[in-house]
């Protein structure tokens, strides 16, 4: 007799392979999705009618098997195949694919969920993002660009809009110091006068009162100057708001910046020297010049007679006109020329200059000049001085630093500790102060000390660089982002993020091309590329679906088979149905 129960089954089998009909065709359509997995179709039997559990062996009977009789076929569910896909190379930095377990973490709305679609892009606000708009996530860095994967971060790449600088803190300076050249003798020597043929003197009512037998004293106010054109007048010099300034003066040919001193109710002589000082770059740490003079302005109280003394070296030589000093208004307009210089010694001796530039941390120029004097000659070879200044340095003050360098017999350096300058950047929004260290020997790049006509000195070399705009980045295989600037820097943006899970095929796919924590799937242990099990990344990259289209055409066959064998039982018990009811007529 007929079974309706043989057609029930048969079309079990017709939807079950129906159901894998459809994991086939969405494989087969997702062919050529990035980092799309294929999944499978498992199956399985559904409950038997069991007519019979059977018996055991006895002494007269070898036992029965169970008798029962199948209900059909079931999905018992899907399985995603998590092998990788091809990498295939696209030359765009933005794309990145997983060699090896992990998944991209992502923002989506909030939800942190998971692809191995690495094909990104960067939207407005510079974040790198997926097809979807997802914000791709992984570790920032600090602000000395070191990757902190204490905490999950959106990736940033600026590009043309990120900018940085490097302040410099070595030089090498390479070239020779002259050791044939002549000894300095001395410093250059000026006087400085009220007119050709007087000195300075205080008016009577100077308060402080000067000392009996003295004209003028270091504690002089410059108020209480008097003006050496109304002489015996009492009539001050100078006033309360005006300025004095000092402008084109030089030391051995160089022209000096311009400062300016304001002149308050308390302000001294002994101020007025030490802006001089300053201005003009005397080292009054170099010791006494070979004739016994001390560098710096000094005065001979009883005649009101002022000194300025250069250090030696003919590039220490200063050159002071009447004309480079300047009496100002209050509101900066030219008054008159207040003093009269009148050089009474030129300075002389072997000595060089070297001017070079390098970087605060906010890519600003600074220039420094360094000058060698030969010191002396003996039996172990020469000495030399150096003369460390800026005009960049934030203070009046031109010089940073000074002292000696030794070279042996055969013209070698025999100091070792590079020369140190510290530059004050005070207000000028960069770090101070700025450390520098000035090397003369770096490898085959040195400074010597041999005979020759003359001394050259330059530097050869730098760190630190001027500002610079990000122009295009690169992604490592640990993740690390690595981008590159106009001035020839690299700096880390941050490190692209993977998550592992005990078990990938717990996975929910939530769409498109997305994964979101599954009951079965593990909590994500998120880690850098190639920690903790993770792949590694491959950039300018995509994974390629690891769809086997050959397979899926077998599997099709299969499937396809088993639907008509399916819908040829049905079939046959329709015809066995009809068979029965023509015997009924």
């Amino acid at each position: 007799m007929a079974s309706t129960v043989a057609m029930f089954t048969a079309l079990s089998g017709m939807n079950a392979n129906a159901r894998s009909l459809d994991v086939i065709g969405n494989n087969i359509a997702n062919v050529n999705t990035t980092g799309y997995k294929s999944t499978r179709l498992l199956f399985s039997s559904m409950y038997a009618q069991t007519f019979s559990t059977g018996t055991a062996p006895g002494e007269s009977s070898g036992g029965k098997n169970p008798g029962q009789i199948g209900l059909g076929v079931t999905v018992a569910g899907t399985q995603r195949k998590f092998t990788g896909g091809t990498i295939s190379p696209t030359g765009n930095p933005r794309d990145m694919a997983i060699e090896g377990d992990g998944f991209f973490v992502v923002d989506h709305d909030g939800e942190q969920l998971y692809t191995r679609d690495g094909s990104f892009a960067t939207n407005s606000d510079s974040d790198l993002v997926t097809s979807g708009g997802d914000r791709v996530m992984g570790f920032g860095v600090d602000a000395n660009f070191n990757v902190n994967e204490t905490e999950l971060t959106s990736i940033k790449v600026p590009i043309g809009t990120m900018k940085i600088a490097e302040a410099s803190t070595r030089v090498r300076l390479s070239g020779n110091l002259n050791a044939a050249g002549s000894i300095p003798s001395q410093g250059s020597s000026t006087l400085l006068m009220g007119d050709a043929t007087n000195y300075l003197r205080a008016i009577t009512t100077a308060n402080p009162p000067l000392t009996t037998g003295n004209v003028l004293q270091t504690d002089t106010r410059l108020v209480d100057i008097e003006d050496p054109a109304l002489p015996a007048s009492d009539t001050p010099l100078f006033a309360v708001g005006q300025l004095f300034e000092i402008r084109q003066a030089e030391k051995g040919s160089k022209q000096l910046p311009t400062q300016t001193l304001e002149i308050t109710d308390t302000t001294s002589v002994q101020d007025l020297f030490d802006f001089i000082v300053e201005t003009l770059g005397i080292s009054t740490d170099a010791g006494d010049n070979p004739d016994g003079k001390t560098p710096g302005v000094s005065l001979d109280p009883t005649t009101g007679a002022i000194t300025i003394v250069g250090n030696a070296g003919a590039t220490n030589d200063l050159s002071i006109e009447p004309s480079d000093f300047r009496l100002l208004n209050a509101d900066g307009t030219y008054n008159k020329v207040p003093f009269y210089t009148d050089k009474a010694a030129d300075a002389d001796g072997e000595s060089v200059r070297t001017t070079f530039f390098v970087y605060d941390s906010l890519g600003n120029t600074v220039n420094i000049d360094v000058t060698f004097v030969l010191d002396s000659r003996g039996n172990t070879g020469t000495t030399w001085r150096y003369f460390a200044e800026s005009a960049d340095d934030s203070d009046v003050a031109l010089q940073l630093a000074t002292g000696t360098v030794e070279f042996d017999t055969r013209g070698q350096l025999a100091t070792t500790e590079p020369i140190s300058v510290a530059i004050d950047r005070t207000d000028s929004g960069a770090d101070t102060p700025l450390a520098i260290s000035i090397r003369l020997r770096d490898g085959q790049d040195n400074v010597t000390a041999l005979a020759d006509t003359s001394s050259a000195v330059a530097a050869t070399s730098r760190d630190g660089v001027p500002i610079g705009t990000l122009t295009s980045f690169g992604v490592g295989a640990d993740g690390t982002i690595t981008g590159s600037f106009s001035n020839g820097m690299t700096r880390t943006l941050g490190r692209v993020a993977l998550a592992n899970f005990t078990n990938d095929g717990g996975l929910v796919d939530a769409g498109p091309n997305l994964f979101r924590v599954g009951p079965n799937s593990g909590s994500p242990v998120v880690t850098s590329p190639g920690n903790l099990g993770a792949g590694r990344i491959a950039g300018g990259s995509l994974e390629l679906s690891n769809v086997d289209i050959a397979e899926e055409f077998i599997n099709l066959i299969v499937a396809q088979t088993g639907y008509s064998a399916s819908s040829r039982v049905i079939q046959t018990t329709n015809d066995l149905f009809q068979q029965l009811l023509v015997l009924a007529r």
